[in-house]
């Protein structure tokens, strides 16, 4: 071993607590402490995004007395670092052992047998944990700007943003809370779908832009109040230059990360209906124009104008989706691309992301899979797409199971019946967490 033996700790460091300081307390009695600050991507790939920047996290973790030195840490995977390195220590918290983590440590025992490295592991610090900061944070909530820079970050660091709709405060607590496990990791949406469609249905009117941006701005808050994760709005066409400026600007001013506007004009109609319905699409000119109009509007770097291209909803074919992508990115200035079909297959979004790929000027790509739903999340990310919006299916999900609570209620004169396709109360309840107080 070296004279002054070198010490190696991982760490997120996004909320640091006592248990942090405990584990970089045992490592500076052991040697010279170099800290593996894992980057924005390395922890969205097995938990929900940091709140605070790498460059934020560095600062703060760099600033502490036990630290000598920072360096990132690019994947969960503590080999690569320890292989440069080769540390005569590696000291984490024994609360690693099971889990999602679990695999993690024994490479790093394996990588460390290899030089004659140790692992030293600090006992669990009972009382408190990142977890329980993270749902104190959460309960809080943010600021706007905090969650409107979010989705930027989200795309730069994660292999595809995961997105659904949400309309009210209750399916906003639902994306907000929901978490799954997918091949031994927590899955979770990281943001939310504002739908035309599931604002006016919910209202019980038709999708034809009957909802003014007031009441749909309205809703935004009452999301806002009980979630913390980013939302992008869906902004129909963009409606009048002067109208989309204010729509732009009061989006911003909320916190909202993205509207996302089509290139058709005129009476709205849902793009499913495809050619079925008369549907108009702009000029590639006027359509350009009007997105650099949202563009001019905004104030922050962060807030981001997404293009939905409706060429192969309206069965204008390949070519013209493509030349209306090249254009909006260059004359109108798109932060992104949303590509949409009604096709069952993907095979025309796959071919629209591998002819933009080949732009000389990269956005995100944007897809929403309501009619091809059979695509994985892992295929579209391996096609180019950064972004995958369910958009409809909280609301498709509630409408079925009410219409059958309320027949089977009329059916049998009483409510008995209708007990299993309901929810206990107590569950209901306790999705909002100040019943259970």
């Amino acid at each position: 071993m070296s004279a002054t033996p070198r010490v190696y700790v991982g760490m997120s460091a996004d909320l640091i607590h006592p248990g942090h300081i405990n584990i970089l307390q045992r490592a500076a009695e052991l040697g010279e402490v170099t800290v593996g600050l894992l980057t924005d991507a390395a922890i969205a790939s097995y938990k929900r995004l940091p709140h605070m920047t790498f460059e934020q996290r560095m600062g703060v973790v760099a600033n502490l007395k036990q630290v000598s030195e920072v360096v990132p840490q690019e994947t969960l995977d503590y080999v690569p670092n320890l292989e440069k390195l080769k540390p005569d220590y590696v000291v984490h918290g024994d609360d690693w052992r099971t889990g999602v983590q679990a695999k993690t440590r024994q490479r790093v025992i394996d990588a460390l047998a290899q030089w004659g490295g140790e692992l030293v592991e600090v006992a669990y610090t009972e009382g408190i944990s990142s977890t329980q900061l993270n749902q104190s944070v959460k309960q809080i909530g943010t600021t706007p700007s905090v969650r409107l820079a979010r989705l930027r970050r989200l795309i730069d660091t994660k292999p595809i943003v995961r997105v659904i709709e949400a309309h009210s405060g209750l399916t906003g607590l639902i994306v907000e809370s929901t978490v799954a496990q997918r091949d031994g990791r927590n899955v979770e949406f990281d943001a939310m779908w504002s739908s035309s469609l599931t604002d006016s249905t919910a209202r019980g009117k038709p999708d034809i832009e009957a909802v003014d941006i007031s009441s749909r701005l309205q809703m935004i808050n009452e999301l806002f109040e009980v979630t913390t994760k980013p939302l992008i709005f869906d902004g129909d066409t963009g409606g009048k230059p002067e109208h989309f400026t204010f729509t732009v600007r009061s989006l911003e001013r909320l916190g909202v990360s993205a509207v996302i506007i089509e290139d058709k004009e005129g009476l709205k109609r849902n793009s499913l209906f495809g050619t079925d319905v008369a549907q108009t699409q702009s000029s590639i000119e006027d359509f350009s124009a009007r997105l650099a109009i949202g563009k001019q509007a905004q104030i922050t770097d962060d807030f981001m104008v997404i293009a939905r291209l409706e060429s192969l909803i309206l069965e204008k074919g390949m070519e013209d989706a493509v030349e209306r992508a090249k254009a909006y990115i260059e004359l109108g200035g798109a932060d992104a691309l949303m590509i949409h079909s009604r096709r069952k297959e993907p095979d025309e979004i796959f071919e629209f992301c591998d002819r933009v790929s080949k732009f000389p000027e990269q956005v995100p790509i944007v897809a929403v899979p309501s009619s091809y739903n059979q695509v994985t999340e892992e295929e579209l990310a391996d096609h180019g797409v950064s972004v995958v919006i369910y958009a409809n299916h909280m609301l498709r999900a509630a409408y079925p199971q009410m219409v059958k609570v309320a027949r089977t209620i009329l059916e049998n004169g009483r409510s008995l019946e209708a007990d299993p396709y309901l929810a206990n109360i107590k569950d209901a309840l306790a999705i909002i967490p100040e019943n259970m107080g």
